[in-house]
């Protein structure tokens, strides 16, 4: 189904012992075009993975932690990326009879391994730097500087890659913030690197090296906890799962709301089930169809599924503590 030229409906009974119809409808204008594109992940893991080698080269030419601590971390973003684009390409593959929702869900988890895999790289480069606190070593600040400031401008260029699709997906969302902060921290091994030809003090080497960690798991840790919890099926954190109650208890004819679901299907689609309860019965075609349009422009819920039921018979997914 092409989700961005059309709103397809579908209504039929079922015999469940009480009249009740299915709506299933796809909202116009779907989110899933609006993923970063091959060309992006393509020249941004290119650059980083160039400049990642030019700071293990260097880092060791100088003997700077801080320069070390920060290739690692590029050196995870640009497995991040990659991870990021496998699952965006993965979520692009067609629907089979076995996968109905494809493999959308793999964008999710891409997000949420990128996440642990900077927050690992993390541990490593504060034990190194608390060790070498203790014992500090002789830096090329000068080398150092240099190093750095061109990975301003990399992970400067790199960011604005993903600047425009960061709103609506927490892949590129993810990309962008480690990116942006990458830019940020490179300042700072910049101003490590000064303090240290200014001042002799080596020791302000590995302490950058903390600095440059501790923002970093600032950063990464909303992004491990929110992709965490669309991995886990929680409503995405930009939905409201009241007001989409309220929404539905709203439309003309509905007199109850029960057995409400929200998830995430990728990182840039969300789809959604509920029973609506209309003693009047099955409203029709037009009315899934208005219904499904009018969650994709206020909630941005691509995917919905509506059962229709008279009320006859209380239906055992009413209470709200049923699954």
């Amino acid at each position: 189904m092409d989700q961005g030229r059309s709103i397809t409906t579908r209504h039929h009974s079922h015999s469940h012992g009480h009249a009740h119809s299915h709506g299933h409808a796809h909202a116009a204008g779907g989110h899933a075009g609006q993923s970063p594109t091959h060309g992006v992940f393509a020249w941004a893991i290119l650059l980083n993975l160039a400049f990642v080698v030019a700071q293990v080269v260097y880092g060791f030419i100088a003997d700077s932690l801080a320069l070390l601590a920060d290739a690692g971390h590029n050196l995870s973003d640009v497995m991040g990326l990659a991870l990021a684009w496998a699952g965006t390409m993965a979520a692009r593959l067609r629907p089979t009879p076995r996968r109905s929702y494809g493999w959308r869900v793999t964008s999710i988890w891409a997000a949420l391994a990128n996440a642990v895999l900077i927050l690992v790289a993390c541990g490593a480069i504060a034990w190194e730097a608390v060790t070498r606190l203790q014992a500090p070593h002789p830096v090329d600040a000068a080398i150092v500087m240099w190093v750095a400031a061109l990975g301003v401008i990399v992970n400067g260029v790199s960011a604005m890659l993903f600047h425009r699709h960061a709103a609506h997906d927490l892949n590129a969302r993810g990309a962008y913030l480690h990116l942006a902060s990458d830019a940020a921290i490179s300042i700072g091994v910049v101003a490590a690197g000064a303090g240290v030809w200014y001042t002799g003090w080596t020791w302000i080497d590995p302490a950058v090296s903390l600095v440059v960690v501790a923002i970093i798991v600032v950063a990464t840790w909303r992004l491990f906890c929110e992709s965490l919890h669309l991995a886990l099926g929680g409503v995405p954190p930009a939905i409201d799962p009241q007001a989409v109650h309220g929404f539905f208890l709203a439309r003309s004819g509905v007199h109850a709301v029960h057995d409400l679901h929200i998830w995430a299907m990728s990182t840039t689609e969300v789809a959604l089930t509920v029973h609506l309860v209309m003693p009047d019965g099955p409203p029709g075609d037009a009315f899934l169809a208005d219904t499904a349009r009018d969650l994709r422009a206020r909630f941005g819920i691509d995917h919905a599924t509506i059962q229709i039921e008279r009320g006859d018979i209380e239906c055992h997914l009413a209470p709200d503590h049923v699954v």
